[in-house]
């Protein structure tokens, strides 16, 4: 079995992203240990650790790093935020201060709402629509 196991997302404070990801956004801290470096290997993850795709929090290093800080994609959406129960969860992150650029809409796909994290990366939060059952 194949899959993505983790995505890098550079950060400007590990301490500040652990806060925002597990608190805001009601991810885990899976792991967070301390390197030889001075750097940590922070990962948080949405849902079990069995789930899928975690986010590793990389504090930048150098300008260059620094300047990706939150536009990481362009200003395109990066990252997809799966959840069961869409009307709880945005509710809930807009209670804990989550931006949402957005109202939330309901396409062929699924109830969707853009939103962006503490740095500005932006998000969807979308609950898939109920695949099509086979008569």
């Amino acid at each position: 079995m194949r899959r993505i196991a983790l995505v890098t997302l550079v950060v400007d404070d590990y301490d500040e992203a652990i806060r925002f990801y597990t608190e805001a956004l009601g991810f885990r801290l899976a792991e967070d240990e301390s390197r030889p470096d001075g750097s940590r290997w922070v990962v948080v993850e949405p849902g079990s650790a069995a789930a899928g795709t975690g986010l590793l929090l990389a504090r930048a290093k150098g300008d260059a790093q620094r300047g990706r800080i939150g536009d990481q994609t362009g200003g395109r959406v990066g990252f997809f935020l799966h959840t069961d129960d869409f009307a709880r969860d945005h509710a809930r992150m807009r209670a804990a201060g989550v931006a949402f650029l957005e109202e939330p809409r309901y396409e062929p796909y699924g109830a969707v709402a853009v939103f962006q994290d503490l740095y500005g990366n932006r998000w969807d939060l979308l609950q898939p629509a109920p695949a099509p059952t086979a008569h």
